[in-house]
């Protein structure tokens, strides 16, 4: 089987990675790919908003399966490009990447089919919104509707820190297009935890869980950013919980989207707040998290192309797919600044002496060659990922390999799993 790989990220390392690891794949491209990706894959020089290229080279290449690892171009249409050529895709269609593409059309999805989430209200005019906020009290939750790589969300202290938000995504267009709304929620109180599950449209098989580390710095401060660690397990997503999660959420996401006339084939991902009342859905995504990806994959014991395909000819249901009882850790190496300005083209030293540790692998982000050496090339360069019998065990793994590797500026968060860490005490 030839694959291709649409991303260039964490998260397409990892695709790469497990692929590789079927004995049905023989031959693995991607789309453009980074400098880790390049020692196991064929990198090809096509960025992923060019959908037409991206068909002509799957075509000539007689590529057998395309996985898209990224929101932007499922929302764009790749899938849909593919499906009318004929040509196997993992990933959903425009109609239902909708789902992450507009926090709007997500929220609506909700309210219709009584899935629990956080009260809102949609907002199309920065005046309308800040007249709002000044009947709300604080804290209380900004989001711009569309794309915004994991950062178009603001948790506001106050109100006048909900007004800036505002400002900032709807008056200074922070985020592009994607601010043509804003949603203001209702902050909920607990614990954040990530489910994804494989839907055919019909079938849905939630994953093993796993928590994301959102903000930037220690403690949960700083501002937000695509994750800057995550671990697998997360205990605070018990057996009753996940069925609840399941039962609840996931198959009513997917059964009122089929009433709504849209087939959801691919990663159905849904980022939880567990308060006291019950699992709350704060956001869905439509591929896999990255980084819950370099946590959730390597637990993976059921071979991913088989799962992948049955996906999409609608045979999910005949699929067991087993995991392994191990636990997972990344820890984000990011660039200095992230998830502001920072530098690009900094040498990364040390890779070669994180190799040779057991149980751990380092899961290039935002890397590139250059003159022979790796260096980096985006704001999460790395995602170190290490694992064993205990999340103890996994952290310092992932925090060993950590210590090897270095470049000018780079910082991580030195507090992963702690949430999970003090549970067991």
């Amino acid at each position: 089987m030839r694959v291709l790989v649409v991303g260039s990220g964490g998260r397409e390392h990892v695709l790469v990675w497990k692929l590789l690891q079927s004995p049905q794949v023989k031959k693995v491209f991607c789309a453009p790919g980074n400098a880790g990706i390049a020692e196991l894959a064929e990198c090809v020089p096509i960025d992923i908003d060019q959908l037409e290229k991206l068909l002509e080279f799957a075509r000539e290449n007689k590529v057998d399966l395309t996985v898209v690892g990224p929101e932007a171009p499922l929302t764009a249409g790749l899938a849909d490009l593919f499906l009318e050529a004929g040509l196997p895709v993992f990933g959903p269609n425009r109609a239902a990447a909708q789902l992450e593409g507009s926090k709007a059309f997500a929220k609506q999805i909700m309210e219709k089919y009584r899935i629990p989430t956080a009260e809102s209200r949609i907002f199309t005019a920065a005046d309308s919104a800040l007249a709002y906020l000044k009947e709300k009290s604080a804290p209380i939750v900004v989001k711009a509707d569309g794309l915004a790589a994991g950062k178009g969300v603001v948790v506001a202290a106050t109100p006048e820190e909900a007004a800036v938000a505002v400002r900032r995504i709807m008056v200074a267009r922070e985020f592009g297009e994607a601010g043509n709304r804003v949603l203001i929620e209702e902050f909920l109180e607990g614990e954040e935890v990530s489910v994804l599950a494989f839907s055919d449209g019909q079938t849905v098989i939630p994953m093993v869980s796993a928590q994301d580390h959102k903000a930037a710095y220690d403690g949960d401060t700083g501002p937000n950013t695509g994750g800057m660690g995550a671990y697998s397990p997360a205990p605070v997503l018990s057996r009753e919980l996940l069925l609840e999660v399941e039962e609840k959420i996931l198959r009513p996401t997917v059964a009122g989207l089929a009433a709504e006339g849209i087939t959801f084939k691919g990663i159905l991902y849904a980022g939880l707040m567990i308060t006291k009342t019950g699992p709350k859905v704060l956001e869905y995504n439509v591929r896999f998290g990255d980084p819950e990806c370099q946590t959730v994959l390597p637990r993976l014991k059921s071979d991913l192309p088989t799962i992948m395909l049955s996906v999409i000819s609608g045979r999910l249901s005949r699929q067991q797919i087993e995991w392994r009882d191990n636990h997972t850790a990344c820890v984000v190496m990011a660039a200095g600044g992230y998830p502001g300005h920072y530098e690009k083209g900094e040498i990364i030293a040390g890779l070669a002496h994180a190799a040779q540790l057991t149980d751990v692998y380092v899961f290039h982000a935002g890397t590139a060659q250059k003159d022979g050496k790796i260096v980096t090339a985006g704001g999460r360069v790395l995602g170190v990922t290490g694992w064993g019998s205990s999340l103890t065990e996994a952290l310092q793994k992932a925090y060993g390999a950590v210590e090897k590797i270095s470049f000018p500026g780079a910082h991580y968060r030195k507090d992963i799993g702690s949430k999970a860490l003090s549970r067991e005490q």
